[in-house]
């Protein structure tokens, strides 16, 4: 971000073939600020001449197609600095996240430095790119495009999904960029780092690329030319903070899904492509969102560890919103928690829909009990005043909502598939966005009261009274 400061995420990524039910599977964290709500939004197609993309950011501009296609978002309460509209699954089943921030090292910027007032910034890429592309591939080829010739603001990676494959893209310099195709029997786990590995320069199918990158880098001695070309070696950084902010929580990802592979939660090494040791869920992949570190030394919600951070966690107070972007031929989930992830709950919206349910369109930077965001804010906050002691309601309300909203999910996935009307799915998919929506917040708005209820007695001022008064 640019007045707000970038925001610091984690992403995971996974292949078809390595989920249990052949969904691809992109989603990301967006860590900003603690209090910084989000909503949801949903675009209908529409036609429009001569439509200008504006930044709020900086001066960066964009001439839009005439038709921009349907699309699910998630953008900030204001566009004061931006619309950062960062995920969401458009009519032709693309889905898109956008950004999680890297950085660069200062090799590669003293020769192509970032166009900090023209070129695009995480808050414009949704808005220019997702409204316009039928496939991944089309997406990553756009926003390269418009690197190359607008120029970038800020180092980033970029996930594209689609039913066959996803994407995986990454912006090194003011006009540089690398795509790896995930394979599909992989993931990916990413966190505020350039991280993809090698690039094979006669793999098409597998990797995309800005023009004149290989020249690029060898005109400028940047790299070996008899050596293997490593993206992450090359625009990448290996710091101090990588070692406490990054690698750790690439390592916790890969150690809950591939426990089975030994690894250092401090190593430059570990690699950017895993496989699971079993077919994964999506629920997996809320997992790995919503992590702390548990069962290890360095778990924050343990009363030891308070104030003694050693690693950066995946899930953290900062967390706006979490979204998981599921793509399964014709089935499309837009999985959303707002606020933050271990504290929320995931609600699989279909992108379908056209109406944004009752309190996800609504909340400001102060609290609000319209507000889905800040519902579940609220919660996150009375939970947190005593971890131990309310935790176990926080776990209770988080399994009574999922099993009702998978249950829900399941009900209406039935009656869309029997349908071929486009004006019935919609009607029928911003019902099924409605109920969803208010069960959980019904259920969390339970939770709320109870926990009130119950800390009126942990007041400082409680004393034993006398029994005979």
């Amino acid at each position: 971000m640019t007045t707000l400061g970038r925001s610091s995420c984690t992403s995971i990524l996974i292949g078809k073939k390595a989920t249990i039910d052949g969904s691809v599977i992109i989603g990301r964290n967006e860590d900003s600020r603690t209090a910084w709500p989000k909503h949801l939004a949903f675009h209908q197609r529409v036609e429009t001449e001569g439509n200008v993309f504006k930044s709020h950011g900086n001066k960066f501009s964009l001439d839009l197609p005439k038709t921009a296609y349907a699309y699910s978002s998630t953008p900030e309460w204001t566009k004061k600095y931006g619309v950062f509209e960062e995920d969401g699954i458009n009519e032709y089943r693309v889905a898109m996240s956008a950004t999680e921030s890297a950085y660069a090292n200062e090799r590669i910027l003293a020769i192509d430095p970032f166009e900090t007032e023209t070129g695009i910034l995480e808050e414009a890429m949704v808005t220019v790119v997702l409204p316009y592309v039928k496939t991944a591939q089309e997406g990553v080829k756009l926003l390269g495009k418009i690197v190359e010739e607008k120029g970038a603001a800020e180092a980033n990676g970029i996930l594209f999904g689609d039913e066959d494959e996803a994407w995986y893209m990454e912006i090194g310099s003011g006009h540089h960029w690398v795509a790896r195709r995930i394979p599909d029997d992989s993931y990916t786990v990413v966190a505020n780092q350039l991280s993809i590995q090698e690039i094979d320069f006669n793999d098409p199918a597998n990797f995309l690329y800005s023009q004149g990158l290989e020249a690029f880098v060898y005109d400028h001695r940047l790299w070996p030319k008899d050596a293997p070309f490593i993206w992450r070696d090359i625009f990448g950084t290996r710091s101090e903070s990588d070692l406490h902010y990054n690698t750790p929580r690439v390592w916790y990802g890969q150690k809950l899904l591939t426990p089975s592979v030994s690894q250092e939660p401090q190593s430059f090494d570990l690699p950017f492509l895993q496989k699971a040791d079993r077919p994964l869920t999506v629920q997996d992949a809320q997992t790995v969102l919503a992590s702390h570190y548990s069962d290890t030394d360095y778990d924050l919600t343990n009363p030891k560890n308070a104030g003694q951070a050693t690693f950066r966690p995946i899930g953290v107070a900062t967390t706006q919103e979490s979204h998981l972007l599921q793509v399964r031929g014709e089935d499309l989930y837009h999985w959303l928690a707002m606020g933050v992830t271990a504290q929320s709950v995931y609600i699989p919206f279909f992108p379908q829909g056209s109406k944004t349910p009752y309190m996800w369109g609504n909340g400001k930077v102060d609290y609000s009990p319209n507000s889905a965001y800040w519902i579940f804010k609220l919660a996150g906050v009375l939970v947190d005043r005593d971890w131990n002691k309310y935790g176990k309601d926080l776990s209770t309300t988080q399994t009574e909502a999922k099993e009702k909203v998978t249950r829900l999910r399941y009900e209406y996935d039935q009656k869309l598939h029997g349908l071929t009307d486009p004006a019935e799915i919609t009607a029928l998919a911003d019902e099924a966005n409605a109920k969803m929506a208010k069960t959980v917040t019904d259920i969390y708005n339970k939770l709320i009261s109870t926990l009130i209820t119950k800390q009126t007695g942990d007041s400082p001022l409680s004393f034993q009274m006398d029994p005979n008064l």
